[in-house]
């Protein structure tokens, strides 16, 4: 969790602001999961940061949703394109991952669970 935090304040995720009168912060908490092995013993442990999404109305507080995700016929296509012209492929294990493109809206979020404030702020802004 403390690995996760840290990659999220360097790549300025977000900053500490005082919360503006008449916004409400979406909430968010840590989410855990311990990744097995196939013989069962505890590969290692993970953490994710989730927005508490479900007290926004939509046409509200947002427009529209996105998740980048990859479809099996993608994957399917491509493992048979490199098998055709004999590229080798590689796999990557991502830690953190971030979609680079700029928000329009201002998003306020309440501070993680576990979170120090230093500069004394109420609310998160993304950078």
């Amino acid at each position: 969790m403390r690995s996760k935090q840290r990659a999220l304040q360097a790549n300025n995720t977000w900053s500490l602001t005082p919360l503006p009168p008449g916004k409400t912060p979406i909430g968010c908490r840590w989410v855990y999961k311990i990744k097995h092995r196939s013989d069962g013993s505890i590969e290692r442990y993970k953490a994710r940061l989730v927005a508490k999404g479900f007290t926004q109305l939509e046409g509200v507080d947002y427009q529209d949703t996105f998740s980048p995700t990859a479809k099996i016929i993608s994957v399917r296509c491509l493992l048979a394109l490199a098998a055709a012209r004999g590229w080798s492929l590689h796999q990557m294990d991502v830690n953190n991952a971030f979609l680079h493109g700029d928000l329009a809206e201002e998003i306020y979020m309440s501070p993680p669970p576990g979170f120090r404030r230093q500069g004394g702020g109420t609310g998160v802004s993304p950078s």
